[in-house]
């Protein structure tokens, strides 16, 4: 996908690891300004874009952060035009042993950072009279049941709501898109489906025969803070490769050969 997205500011929160790195790195080959923040430091951007790309420390679960990165952006750039929602995770725990501290955290992460960096965001780009756009990258998770996940697949379910609802708010000044997000294959991925062999299994059962990878939320996320895509806003676009084939049917298939 090409696009110039020259002179413009993105932000993208969680942008140097994973998913974000992807996005990142997207946007500054097509010329943005990138500002990604974190826990922690970065491994360094290739060279040709490096200069490109401004990295704050700063822990989003905290509702005070929302600010200081948006203004950390205007002082770098002087301008935004695209927030992504990215940061967000949860470690997997069985809900009857899920402690009120680790709920809070996931649903801070996940769903509350989010609500305060788009207002924060959207004062912004007011004053500046950009017409930008926010993306907040959800999950399948959000869309289906998830077991040992209850507080993450909540809030991105949350998310959805938070999508639809501020783009009806705050049109036409600002777009607000989400991206429902499938198995994706990144450096945390090895940890998180199995290893190699988990991740191999789980590519066949897809139907695209892959898991996803970062550029394709990367290429989803140009499409929607382009420009160009100005009557897009409120949409909650699935990228996930035709979706996780119903459990019903392997056990169905598993029955028959059984049966022979």
């Amino acid at each position: 996908m090409t696009v110039d997205f020259s002179g413009q500011t993105i932000i993208v929160t969680g942008g140097g690891r994973g998913i974000g790195r992807g996005i990142t790195q997207a946007f500054a080959s097509a010329g943005a300004n990138l500002i990604i923040c974190g826990r922690h430091d970065p491994e360094p951007f290739d060279v040709s874009i490096a200069e490109q790309i401004h990295f704050l420390s700063i822990d989003i679960r905290q509702a005070e952060a929302a600010q200081e990165l948006i203004d950390f952006a205007i002082d770098k750039t002087g301008r935004l035009d695209c927030l992504i929602n990215n940061a967000g995770g949860g470690p997997p725990v069985k809900s009857e042993d899920a402690s009120p501290r680790l709920t809070e955290a996931v649903i801070r992460l996940n769903l509350l950072a989010p609500i305060w960096l788009s207002q924060a965001a959207y004062h912004a780009m007011i004053k500046t009279g950009a017409h930008g756009s926010i993306i907040n990258i959800s999950s399948v998770s959000a869309t289906r049941s998830s077991p040992g996940s209850v507080a993450y697949g909540s809030a991105k379910a949350g998310l959805l709501n938070v999508t639809t609802s501020l783009a009806m708010e705050w049109a036409p000044d600002v777009r607000v898109n989400a991206i429902i997000v499938g198995l994706v294959k990144t450096e945390a991925s090895v940890d998180h489906y199995g290893g190699e062999t988990g991740m191999e299994y789980l590519a066949k059962a897809l139907p695209m025969k892959r898991m996803g990878r970062p550029e394709d939320i990367a290429h989803a996320c140009m499409f929607l803070a382009d420009p160009k895509s100005s009557y897009v806003s409120g949409a909650c676009l699935e990228v996930y490769g035709g979706g996780e084939p119903p459990s019903f049917l392997k056990i169905a298939e598993e029955a028959a050969s059984h049966g022979d």
